[in-house]
């Protein structure tokens, strides 16, 4: 959309996806414009995911403070995430069962303390300092249970995010007839890149900063945000935009930051830069994953089942028989050449 900003996108792609729901799911409990919006750091923090599904009330709290003074091995040094939730009088079995989940994603192990009957128990309930008992004592209600993941941010957040999900399949959380939306807005323009240590783009290099260049030459680079933005629903994500960084001079400053040149966005970007050089209007939009849309109108959750030909698990298309043989001449048209000889 030309001469267009966020807020001009978020109207029409509201309006868009309210009433295609309403009219192909008339049964469903579908949330009405204005969607709720949720800021990507907050998302990140309390739901530990940039697509939260919001039928599931439960939330994330930091728990590393919690156990700054601990005793216990495995949550030395380490980022610690807890949920806490109502699980009435749920047997072992229940708990053995979410850490095998966990460890089935790689994860150390699940960890959980529940409250019967104001006794605080569960598998670390014994390594409790003075100061960690009397918190969970205080805060800890009867008949809840709190589960506890360690390991390092990246993955801890990861395991957590995953884990919410399951926890809220399991306690019955998740109202299955509704449709819930909502907008995850306020991405990060730029991250820090742990393998390569330095500044890099976190999402979408060609988005507009918020604060265009004054936020690029005064700000932190890892405080600059961008006008980005997803449409989620029930924890997928719908559809993806950005309001674009029409203006070459913010696009070089942007790259210069992340350690390009100038001539590599005139190099590498030319259908971009070559354009805007002679002007653009500012302008915003978004592209939709069609057969996700397609996927929940349908009432399946496997998107295969919508897709007219699928690859199978080897990433070949059957209907096509690709990928499939080429023969020297079609090599040599697109000057690929293969040398199969040990090096």
């Amino acid at each position: 959309m030309s001469f267009a900003n966020q807020e001009d996108v978020f109207k029409v792609l509201e309006e868009v996806l309210y009433e295609t729901f309403k009219t192909f799911a008339p049964d469903k409990e579908i949330t009405p414009p204005p969607f709720e919006r949720i800021n990507f750091k907050e998302a990140m923090e309390s739901y530990c995911s940039d697509k939260p599904d919001l039928r599931n009330p439960l939330k994330v709290v930091d728990a590393t403070n919690i156990f700054k003074n601990t005793s216990f091995s495995l949550f030395q040094e380490k980022t610690i995430k807890m949920i806490i939730a109502k699980t009435d009088d749920k047997p072992r079995s229940f708990y053995d069962n979410l850490n095998k989940y966990v460890q089935s994603y790689e994860g150390k192990g699940l960890f959980w303390l529940k409250n019967i009957n104001g006794e605080i128990t569960g598998s670390i309930s014994k390594v409790l300092n003075e100061e960690e008992k009397q918190y969970f004592e205080n805060n800890l209600k009867p008949n809840h249970s709190a589960f506890i993941l360690a390991d390092t941010p990246s993955k801890v957040t990861m395991l957590m995010g995953t884990f919410r999900n399951k926890l809220g399949e399991e306690l019955n959380l998740i109202d299955k007839n509704k449709f819930h939306f909502c907008w995850i807005v306020n991405f990060p323009f730029f991250e820090w890149d742990e393998e390569n240590n330095c500044i890099a783009f976190s999402h979408n290099p060609f988005s507009m900063p918020q604060g265009g260049m004054n936020s690029l030459l005064n700000e932190k680079p890892l405080d600059i945000l961008a006008y980005q933005y997803d449409v989620v629903l029930n924890g997928v994500e719908l559809a993806s935009g950005a309001v674009r960084n029409h203006s070459p001079e913010i696009m070089v400053k942007a790259f210069e930051m992340a350690g390009y040149d100038k001539s590599v966005v005139e190099n590498k970007f030319p259908s971009l830069f070559n354009a805007f050089s002679y002007g653009a209007p500012p302008h915003a939009g978004a592209a939709f994953g069609f057969d996700r849309v397609i996927m929940f109108l349908a009432g399946t959750e496997i998107i295969r089942d919508v897709i007219a030909f699928p690859f199978n698990k080897n990433a070949q298309d059957l209907m096509m028989g690709a990928p499939n043989e080429v023969n020297e001449k079609q090599l040599k048209d697109i000057s690929i050449k293969i040398d199969t000889k040990n090096n």
